[in-house]
Formats: structure tokens, sequence, C-alpha cells
């Protein structure tokens, strides 16, 4: 049995005072699960402890398992990574640019240059963007009443792009349109479809879009950080009931512990706890660099109570798999160059070294997304975890 004191030492700092309420985290290497504990409290005004069967609001770590399921239809053949998507989903057959606002505030648009494709869906090239960290994006959702892709309204789906397909890499709702391709294609709400195909098989009891009464009494509170530093609970929107489709680029709920497992199952070339999800050769495609010459380019945000400015490993060149951030730089002690990762707004971390065989799972609940606090303490829990595998 490793001595996994200096991991329990960091997290427990990393909880002193009002850093951070509460925190679960849990790392594998190839032979597996090396890590799992949770410290803190789940709410910091009420006195229930973290527990590493909390249930947490994962947003867009929501995306690789989407992703995953895309890629399973690639497989069947009911999916192509370069045929026009809009052969699926007819929203996106004729797309449109937004290109400003007029003296009237009225939105002006012009018809997109090139096909929108699975693959620029998973790469975030495709053209479309978030409010969050897009300011054009940000005034037309205002102006308009476009609802966001979280409330299941298939209006959602009908945002402009920002930039033409293939042009540059900007975060976006790409990965909803690729969960909607999924259900279309499949024949079964994205809920129904990864239970069956991806949560059931791998064995993630505790992952879903609905929130199920079980969860309530494990479910954690989202925090606010407000200027001072510290920490108050806020309430948050409840899951839509009986949405028109399920959100694959953020609505899952899930734990530490199944979201490990199925980072797992892609260290395992798509197999693990007796299932095969993917074909091995499908999951190395998947952690390839996908968008060539583009770089993975800052976050800005227009909506400081979300999202600070993000820009993870600055001054490295980064890539973007299907739907990975890929570090082209090892970093010293921590990830091989190549490692895959990504985020939920809450604060919630994972990553993937395929060289290594190392994946790790930091689990918070904290806005605005790229909480320094929170990214000082992914820092150490990475380093400490590289010390336990040696």
């Amino acid at each position: 049995m490793r001595n996994t004191a200096l991991i329990d030492h960091v997290l427990a700092d990393g909880i002193t005072g009002t850093k951070v309420a509460g925190v679960v985290a849990a790392a594998a290497d190839a032979g597996g699960t090396i890590y799992e504990d949770a410290f803190g409290r789940r709410n910091l005004q009420k006195p229930e402890r973290m527990t590493t069967d909390t249930v947490f609001r994962i947003a867009s770590m929501t995306k690789a398992i989407t992703a995953a399921a895309a890629m399973q239809m690639v497989e069947k053949g009911k999916l192509d990574l370069d045929q026009p998507a809009g052969e699926i989903m007819p929203q996106l057959a004729n797309p449109q640019v937004l290109l400003g606002y007029d003296a009237k505030g009225t939105p002006f648009m012009r018809a997109a240059k090139g096909a929108v494709t699975l693959r620029k869906l998973l790469t975030h090239t495709a053209g479309f963007v978030y409010d969050t960290w897009n300011e054009d994006m940000c005034r037309f959702a205002e102006e308009t009443g476009l609802p966001a892709a979280r409330t299941g309204r298939l209006a959602a789906l009908d945002a402009p792009l920002g930039f033409d397909p293939g042009e540059r890499w900007e975060y976006g709702i790409n990965i909803d349109m690729a969960g909607r391709m999924v259900e279309i294609a499949s024949g079964m709400d994205l809920e129904s479809y990864l239970r069956r195909h991806i949560f059931d098989p791998l064995g993630m009891p505790d992952t879903g879009f609905v929130l199920r009464p079980e969860w309530e009494t494990r479910l954690a509170s989202v925090h606010s950080r407000g200027a001072d530093g510290g920490l108050t609970p806020i309430e948050t929107a409840r899951p839509a009931e009986n949405p028109e489709f399920y959100a694959g680029g953020g609505g899952l709920f899930s734990t530490a512990r199944d979201y490990l497992t199925f980072l797992q199952a892609l260290m395992h070339g798509g197999q693990f706890n007796g299932a095969r999800i993917l074909k091995p050769e499908t999951v190395a495609i998947m952690g390839q660099n996908h968008i060539g010459d583009l770089n993975v380019l800052p976050m800005l945000s227009y909506k400081p109570a979300m999202s600070n400015d993000v820009e993870l490993f600055p001054g490295m060149d980064k890539k973007w798999g299907l739907s990975f951030l890929i570090n082209t730089q090892d970093v010293p002690g921590r990830r091989s160059a190549g490692s895959l990762a990504w985020a939920g707004i809450n604060n919630t971390y994972y990553w993937l070294d395929p060289k290594k065989k190392v994946a790790g799972v930091l689990m918070t609940q904290v806005l605005p997304f790229g909480d320094h606090t929170v990214l000082g303490l992914l820092d150490r829990f990475e380093e400490a975890v590289y010390k336990n595998v040696g």
C-alpha cells in the first residue's frame, strides 16, 4: 500500500480557513486507483462533511463523455467526423456568422464560409462560442433571449457562429451540438444512451443528467468567491424537467470515483471493468492534435461572476484533441507532454497522462471558474500524485 500522507496533507491544507469549502480527489495509475479521499464540508453553512460519494455538478467535464459517445457512433458508421453536420442536424445546414450590431442594436449576420463538421464541433473550431467568454454572443443572448443549452430547449441550438468554421479555436456550445447529433443518430435521448453504452457497462452508478432523489443528501453546494476571498453558498438552477434535449456540453452530475472510472477506461484503450466502450485506435485518435497549427487561446471573461480570465499553462502552446486540452510540453514534476485534460465551470478538474498512465480528478464547487486558489490546489495535488507513483 502506497503512503498517501503527502496527498492527504496537500488536500487538508487546501481547505483550511476559507480557501475551499470542501474537496474530493481521486487518482489512478496503470494498476488501478491509488488515491481517493474527501476533505472539508459540502456547504460552509451546514455540518455535513464531504465524502467520497459526494455528487458534483461536473459541467464541462461532461464534454469528454459526450465525445466518447460521438466516437461510438463514428465506430458504428452512424456519424462521420468530416461529413457536413447539417446532414444529421438541420440546424447546422446553413449556419450564420454573427458580425455585429447596427445602430439600433439589431444583430446582423452572413452565411458561414465552410461546413460545420463533427470534428470541428469536438475541437471547438466550428465557430460556436459561449456568451461567458464572447462579448458579441453575450450581447446577442441578452438582446434576443436565446436560451442557454442547459435549459434543454432546442432553440438554444439556433445560436449563430462567432466565426467561420475552421478559422480559430474558441470555447463554445459545440459539444452540445455533438450530443444532439448522438441523440439523432442513435434514436435515443443522451441520458438513456450514455447510461446504456457508457455508465452501466463501466460501473458509473452516480453519473447522469437527471438529479435523482437519492443524490440530494450527497450533493455539494456551489460557493461564490467574494472580492475579499471569502466563500458564500449560492442557489443554483435545477436541471430542466422533460428537456427537449440533454446538454452534452455540460449537464452531468457525477462523483470523483465515477469520473476516474471513465478516465481509467480511456487509459486502458477504451476497456475497463470488463467492458469495452471504444476501440484502442479510437481512443488514440481522440488524444491527438486535431487543430493543426491553431492554438488554444486565452478565455477572456465577459461574465466575471461566472469565470475569471483563464489560460491554463500560460506561455505554452496548447492543442485540442477530440474534446481534450493537450499540453505540448512536459510539466516538471507533473504531467507529460501530450496529456489530456479539461474542467468544469464550478472548478472541477481532471487530467489523463497516457505516457505515464496517470489520471487524476479534483472536485470542488466554486464560482467563478479559474479560481486561483483551486488551481493552486490542483497543481499541488498533481505534484503529490506523481511523487506517489514515482
